[in-house]
């Protein structure tokens, strides 16, 4: 199973060889080590953590202690696997290890977007502006019959929107560039620019 941990650096676009031009995301994947392997027999679950970008000031003892004799990482992630042993603590990857044309699947944290109202939360079309609708172009209406004296669990209201975890599936590996660890993913991916994103190949799990 493939898999690699990544910081998302910008979109732009780019041609296809048959002269098509999609839009592309670049993202800075890899050097990533294995710092701990995971087994069914000592953890309860087959899973590789692994390391990425580093520390180089206040690295708590706890996480010092860990990683021991590895460098102090920045980013700790677990990735699920079925074949444990095929991996060995301290064993570094990079972008190498995937190829123009595959499908990989891409997690990571929208940016946040603060209280919204229904209309761009959940997609209301919201109230004519006019025959006595006034100043109620954009409010959520009636929610509901009001004998049970309260609102009911997951009602669609307005509220706190993004800053959620989002997983996009089947993006293509447009480009690999080896020499600078970056991956060109076709498409869109979750998050800010800088933000932390997991990458693996489609069809795999990740951790719980």
């Amino acid at each position: 199973m493939k898999f690699i941990i990544g910081k998302k650096l910008e979109m732009t676009q780019t041609f296809l060889p048959n002269g098509r031009v999609v839009p592309v995301t670049i993202i800075l994947a890899g050097q990533c080590t294995v710092t701990q392997v995971k087994t069914t027999q000592t953890d309860g679950y087959a899973a590789v953590q692994v390391g990425f970008g580093l520390k180089k000031r206040n690295v708590t003892k706890s996480k010092a202690g860990h990683l021991k004799e590895l460098p102090p990482f920045r980013v700790l992630r677990e990735f699920r696997v079925s074949d444990p042993a095929a991996w060995t603590r301290g064993t570094t990857f990079d972008v190498s290890a995937f190829a123009p044309g595959e499908l990989v699947t891409v997690a990571g944290t929208v940016k946040g977007r603060g209280f919204q109202g229904v209309v761009k939360r959940h997609g209301f079309a919201g109230h004519p502006s006019t025959h006595g609708h006034k100043d109620q172009e954009r409010m959520p209406g009636s929610i509901s019959a009001g004998g049970v004296q309260h609102v009911f669990k997951g009602k669609r209201m307005a509220g706190r929107m993004g800053g959620n975890r989002v997983t996009v599936k089947a993006l293509e590996v447009i480009a690999v560039d080896i020499e600078h660890n970056r991956l060109v993913l076709s498409g869109s991916v979750p998050g800010a620019r800088g933000s932390l994103l997991l990458i693996r190949a489609h069809g795999g799990a990740w951790s719980a």
